[in-house]
């Protein structure tokens, strides 16, 4: 249906500025308290925040010029609690309202970075902190773990950033909710996961990132929590902490092994890019050979004064062995004669002492033959013969001592006188 003749039309700026004209007459110069947000301090020296509260959140400005009158007291860091006094307008290009502060009073810590401050307290005193517990990161890891949104540009800028660096490592996502109701048991239960994968497909991550774009304290509460800041910690694989901006601190960042400013500079943290490793190993490799070349030579000549020295010794030793030689050899020489000399002298004394005793045996032995001689001829009977005696025997050789020995049928009779044998026959009388 057309709008009536009667309506006013009106340009988006006419009534942007009515609105502001609204919100300046009606609400004005007033006072708010609430937490800082999302604060950011542009080159113009301008901060940018938001006041929120439990029900709502409220856009801000603080310009250069109020800034510098702040009290020491107030940081306008995120989730610290203000009053904050100034004028509600509408900022037209956006087309939204806020409030431009004029000044500020600390009222003390928001209730999100209380709760951030005991809880960091908490796990700090159980040693979850602590930097012995901390491992260094793989030199050359093989497989990269990511623990985010596969929705944002976290998991992108990873992928760019690896692909660029070092093309062929393998990435493994496991999505998570990383904001929100539910998001700290994703991503707790996802950095478990990792750590059990090694015995149940052999994809075991050689390091995690856990991580997330920027955003508020609220935004980034999920790594605060208690489940995620134990399972960083109980982690077995080294994990980077990649969660908001370079400002931004998360519990998570305190547990993790390495903190990275962004997510893109985890991605450069864990690994060089390849052509620095290749440059690092052509170096080493050139390295290697310019010490092994300097080793060789050096072996060489070592091996070269070996040999002099070997030479020198063997020399030496020859010459030593000579004159050992030459002396033994006189030694000898003197022994052998002095012996020689002895063992002729004891020779000649044996052979006349063996001569005297050989004559004197023989002496013996020849007066002992001339004895048995002599008793050999007095028991010769051939001698009785010479006296006239004769020696009858039978013709078989027995000596006739009786007529009994002479038989009838031995008649024939030898008998020896001394200068022959007589024969003779016997006849019975």
């Amino acid at each position: 249906m057309p709008p009536s003749a009667n309506i006013r039309i009106y340009t988006i700026t006419e009534i942007t500025h009515r609105i502001r004209a609204v919100l300046e007459g009606e609400v004005g110069t007033v006072s708010v308290e609430g937490e800082i947000s999302n604060a950011k301090v542009y080159a113009s020296g301008h901060c940018y925040f938001s006041l929120k509260d439990a029900g709502a959140q409220l856009n801000a400005v603080l310009f250069a010029g109020a800034r510098a009158k702040l009290p020491a007291s107030v940081s306008m860091k995120d989730g610290q609690k203000i009053r904050a006094h100034g004028t509600i307008t509408v900022y037209p290009e956006r087309g939204q309202y806020q409030l431009i502060v004029r000044a500020v009073e600390a009222v003390g810590a928001g209730d999100l970075m209380r709760q951030f401050e005991e809880l960091k307290a908490r796990l700090q005193a159980e040693g979850l902190f602590a930097s012995e517990r901390k491992r260094a990161l793989p030199m050359l890891p093989q497989r990269i773990g990511v623990v985010t949104s596969p929705s944002g540009a976290v998991i992108h800028d990873i992928i760019t950033v690896l692909g660029r660096r070092f093309p062929n490592l393998h990435i493994r996502l496991a999505p998570v909710k990383v904001q929100g109701a539910g998001a700290a048991e994703d991503i707790a239960a996802a950095i478990a996961r990792f750590n059990r994968m090694g015995g149940t497909d052999g994809w075991r991550a050689d390091v995690l990132i856990v991580g997330r774009g920027g955003g508020s304290l609220e935004d980034l509460w999920a790594f605060n929590e208690d489940i995620v800041v134990r399972a960083v910690a109980a982690s077995a694989i080294p994990v980077v902490s990649a969660v908001g901006h370079e400002t931004d601190y998360t519990l998570c960042d305190f547990a993790a092994d390495v903190r990275a400013p962004t997510p893109s500079a985890a991605a450069e943290i864990i690994i060089a890019p390849k052509a620095e490793f290749e440059a690092t190993l052509g170096r080493h490799a050139e390295a290697l050979r310019r010490a092994l070349f300097r080793c060789a030579e050096q072996m060489a000549q070592r091996i070269d004064t070996f040999d002099l020295r070997l030479w020198h010794a063997l020399q030496q030793h020859l010459h030593d062995s000579r004159i050992r030689m030459e002396q033994a050899s006189t030694k000898l020489r003197v022994m052998r004669e002095r012996n020689t000399h002895g063992l002729m002298s004891r020779l000649l004394l044996n052979r006349q002492r063996l001569s005297q005793a050989s004559t004197r045996r023989l002496e013996r032995h020849h007066a002992a033959i001339a004895a048995l001689d002599r008793q050999l001829q007095l028991l010769n009977p051939l001698l009785v013969l010479e006296r006239g005696y004769s020696l009858t025997r039978t013709e078989d050789g027995q000596i006739v001592r009786s007529v009994a020995d002479v038989h009838a049928d031995k008649p024939i009779l030898l008998t020896q006188v001394k200068d022959g044998i007589v024969r003779s026959r016997y006849e019975a009388p």
